[in-house]
Formats: C-alpha cells, structure tokens, sequence
C-alpha cells in the first residue's frame, strides 16, 4: 500500500462494527498510523489504551496506530500481546478509550482493529467508526504533520489484574474439574494460564491444546462456531475423561463449550445457564438476548423471574440495549457474552469461568447440568449464496404470512414463528448470503422447517 492512502480501499475495511482486510494489500503499518491520528480526533482523546494479538504484522501496526495517536496530541498506554476482552478490560480499568489489533477468528492473511471509547463502549459506524473512515479516508491524517505537543507512548502489563478482576466476578469453588482448553493457538493461549494459576490449589486439572501463539493456525482455524474445528476438543474430552472442554476463538473474546460426552454445546444454552446465575444474584433483573437465541432462553428467564429483551444481531445492539435497560446480562447465539459488571463488555473468558463455577458447585457432569436449558433442537446456522437477497425474503414472507398460527417480524431480516417452530433468515452485512437459523420443538419439527425453507432460499436463490 502506498503511503497516500486508496480512498476506495479505505471504504471497503471499514466494517459496521470493526475494521477488517488482508495484510498488506489492505491494511499496513501507514493505514494503522493514519487510523490512530484520525481515531484520537475523532473521541477527542487524551490517553489510549493499545493492545494487540499475535498474527505477525500485529505488533508493527499497533506501534504504528500509536505513532499516529501520539502525534495527534494523545498518550498511548501498549499493554502489548491481549485477548480482545483484555483490551476492554484496560480500557474500563483505565478509564481511557482503546484499540486492538486482531482479525479474530478470520485466516491468517487478516489483521484488524476493534475500536471503543472510554470503559469500553462499543464504537461502530454510528458512533464514530464512520468519521474515523471518512477522516481517513480524506487523506489528512496520513498527510498532515505534528501541528502540537505531541504524546508519549509507555508499557503497561494489565494481565494479572484482568484475570483477578473475572475471577471476582465468577469465583470457582467446589469439586476438582478436568479442564481441556484448545486455545486454536490464539489469544486463549496467553489469557488462560494467567487465569487458571490464579484458581485454587487443586481446583482445576488443566489440559492444554494449542496455547503456542501462532497467527498461522497451524492445527485449525481459530473459529469455533464451526463444528470441525471443535474435532481435536472434542477428541481429547473423552481421550482424557475431562469434565469440560472450553474452545476459544483467535482474539479469545468467544467461548464455546464441549460436555464430558464430546457433544458440542449451544451457546443458547450456556446464555440461559448464565442467565439464571445471574439471576439468582440479582432477582428481577433484565437479560438481553439476540432474535435467534433460542426460545428456551426468554422462557427460561421469564420462568426465573427477570424480564427478557430481544435484541438484533450485533454487539453494539446488544451493548446498546443493555445500557437503555440496566441489563445484567447479555448473550448472542454466536457465542459473545456481555456482563453489565465487565463494562457490558464481551469476555468469553468470564462465560468459561461462569460454566466452570456452575459444575464445581455441583455433582452431576455437565450434559446433566445443561439438561434444563436444552429444550428444543436448533439447526445452527446455514449460509446460502443469493443473487438478491430483498427478494429472496420477499418471498419467504408470501410463502409463510398466511398459514395458520403463523407470526412474522423484521427486527433484522426476517424472523417466522409457530408454536411449534420458529425461524430467522438474515442477510449478512458483508457478503451476498443469507444466514438461516431454525429451531423446532422436536428434532423431526425442526429438520422440517429447515430444510423446507433452505429448499425455497436456494432455489429463489
């Protein structure tokens, strides 16, 4: 990348929530310094916590967003390698707003940056990511040189005080566990030893897989939303008789669960596990949850007392919504969790620690455990490839609107529910698919409904 800086490839990295592209076609270390000088004026800041995870090209772009801030007038604080929910921890224990540089789950030719202001409130294309882009994207703040007082960079290690501060929030206490942990040789690699050593003495038997920080993924890809790369968990669960195994993604701010069976856990069902951990705590209080959360969830919560709150796909939704409502608790069903106590910030590890406290309390294995917040099969989501995605809703809509019992709403794309099934089908904000999510009473009611409307996506498709 040249150092004047393609307005059009400035456009197509900056994504609703993030910013995301390869390295170097994409992004660079002169994009990171133009972003840092444009995100400081942006927020107005004064200090900004930098953080980054381990692909190669992360520590040269985060000292460059630093040179960019810095001469923007900005101190910046390098808390150097982090797990996403590391930076958000910074950013709230400092008061300060931050960046992290990371392309999460994505292969290794991605790098990132994910943005928020001060304790860590979300920065998306509607609160400021979009300025950021189009000051960028002017030219200036790569152009401009130093017109003030420019800032100092330090070094601060906020790891131990991060995994003391989840370890207040969800303590594990009870019986021993064996815990296999497949870092995907990503963030998880470097957060979880920091926690596990700070647990009791004998409280955990750990197993660790893939801890060796390697931005290429030599054993998988860091994303376990997909069910391959949860194989090598899954296998060493039942090789070793483990209590739980925990998978990461690659910036470790998601979570996903193996029981001792080798049987992959929704992220629903750990929300409504949470949920009424949560509740038990705090009687009454709000729990947000994404529109293709299972419908066990709300049930579950409202059964507990608390109030449930549908929300949209999307952290800065669900954040949004937890600050309007004084939320305890949020969950997504593609494995984010956000604690009102953690700034309603995402920590997959604080949802690890809930899980693991929850089973140590108990003796009972984990599918028994999870048994009461499993109540109906759900189809995982299917992607498909459509020409014309407004269409293709279109006539989903017309094929179901009129058919006994039937319910439709458009909080985002368009969701269809029965009494016995329910479905959302959602166009991604990047891509020409369309994302299916079904859920049925039973497991033949749900194979059903999936497949016939799968069939009507793609033969409209």
């Amino acid at each position: 990348m040249a150092d004047t800086l393609d307005p059009a490839n400035v456009a197509a990295v900056f994504k609703a929530y993030d910013v995301r592209g390869t390295v170097p076609d994409q992004l660079d270390d002169a994009f990171a310094r133009a972003t840092g000088r444009a995100f400081v004026e942006v927020v107005g800041a004064r200090t900004v916590v930098v953080g980054h995870d381990m692909r190669p090209s992360s520590p040269s772009m985060a000292a460059a967003f630093a040179e960019g801030a810095t001469a923007a007038g900005a101190d910046v604080v390098q808390i150097g390698l982090a797990s996403t929910d590391q930076l958000y921890f910074a950013s709230g224990h400092l008061g300060v707003p931050g960046a992290m540089f990371t392309a999460s789950h994505n292969p290794a030719q991605y790098n990132g940056i994910k943005l928020c202001r001060a304790h860590a409130q979300p920065v998306g294309m509607e609160s400021g990511l979009g300025e950021v882009r189009d000051l960028v994207g002017s030219g200036a703040p790569a152009a401009a040189p130093p017109d003030g007082p420019t800032g100092s960079v330090t070094e601060q290690d906020v790891l131990a005080a991060y995994a003391e501060h989840l370890l207040s929030l969800a303590p594990v206490r009870g019986r021993r566990l064996k815990v296999v942990v497949d870092a995907g040789n990503g963030m998880a690699g470097h957060t979880a030893p920091a926690v596990f050593q700070r647990l009791g003495p004998g409280q955990v038997e750990l197993v660790p897989m893939y801890f060796e920080l390697d931005g290429t993924f030599p054993h998988h890809e860091a994303n376990p939303i997909e069910p391959e790369n949860l194989r090598d968990l899954q296998a060493t669960v039942l090789e070793t008789g483990a209590d739980v195994g925990l998978a990461f993604d690659g910036d470790a701010d998601r979570c996903f669960l193996v029981d001792e069976e080798g049987r992959n856990v929704s992220p629903s069902t750990l929300t409504a596990l949470i949920a009424a951990r949560e509740l038990a705590k705090e009687p009454g209080a709000t729990i947000i949850h994404n529109l293709i959360t299972s419908r066990a969830v709300p049930e579950l919560v409202a059964e507990l007392g608390g109030t449930p709150v549908r929300t949209r796909v999307g952290h800065s939704f669900i954040k949004a919504t937890m600050a309007e409502t004084d939320a305890v608790f949020g969950g997504e069903h593609s494995g984010h969790f956000y604690f009102r106590d953690f700034w309603r910030a995402d920590s997959g590890m604080l949802a690890a620690l809930h899980a693991l406290a929850a089973l140590a309390e108990v003796d009972v294995p984990l599918s028994r455990l999870l048994a009461p917040y499993e109540r109906y099969p759900v189809s995982g989501e299917l992607n498909s490839t459509v020409g014309d995605q407004a269409a293709v809703l279109a006539h989903l809509e017309a094929a179901y609107a009129g058919r006994e019992g039937v319910a439709t709403d458009h909080l985002d794309g368009l969701t269809v529910s029965h009494a016995d099934w329910t479905f959302n089908v959602r166009p991604s904000n990047t891509e020409p698919l369309l994302r299916l999510n079904a859920e049925g009473k039973d497991e033949p009611t749900m194979a059903a409904v999936r497949d016939e409307v799968l069939a009507m996506i793609r033969q409209e498709g």
